[in-house]
């Protein structure tokens, strides 16, 4: 690596809730830098989490993040022609990256009427674990949990 490491920017805690991690999902589900706009979609996500479960939006929220992170992932790795799917654990920033864009992205693809209410319900499905993003998770840990057998390539 010849370049030094891009420094990391501390991110100012959202106004509603006074959390870091809200802010970093906020910016995570932007468009266009509307910054306002994505607070209110999730604003409205967690009100509409309280409504359905009856129980604090942002505790409901952070229990789908944490089912949703991943432990371990699959790395490319070519040894003598042969390329091979190496797992390899995840270092924290990376999880909670990786558990951010999942729920984004598959809050996105789901068919109800708003973001907002697609995102609820995305986040409620993670917290029950199941839903897209914790399949995905799945998925992950199982093609590592297979792959495991060449661990001993690892970098």
């Amino acid at each position: 690596m010849r370049k030094s490491r891009a420094k990391k920017r501390i991110l100012l805690p959202d106004p509603k809730f006074n959390d870091q991690l809200v802010t970093r999902f906020v910016n995570n589900l932007m468009y266009d830098g509307k910054k306002s706009t994505s607070y209110a979609v999730f604003y409205d996500a967690m009100a509409l989490i309280e409504k359905r479960t009856e129980q604090p939006g942002l505790e409901v929220w952070k229990k789908a993040l944490n089912n949703i992170m991943p432990n371990v992932e699959v790395r490319s790795r070519r040894v003598g022609g042969a390329t091979f799917q190496i797992p390899q654990e995840i270092r924290p920033e990376r999880k909670v990256a990786l558990g951010i864009k999942w729920m984004i992205d598959y809050s996105r693809a789901r068919n109800e009427k708003s973001m907002s209410h697609k995102l609820a319900a995305e986040v409620i499905a993670a917290s029950k674990e199941e839903g897209a993003a914790f399949k995905k998770k799945e998925d992950v840990h199982r093609m590592a949990e297979a792959n495991k057998a060449y661990s001993h390539f690892r970098l």
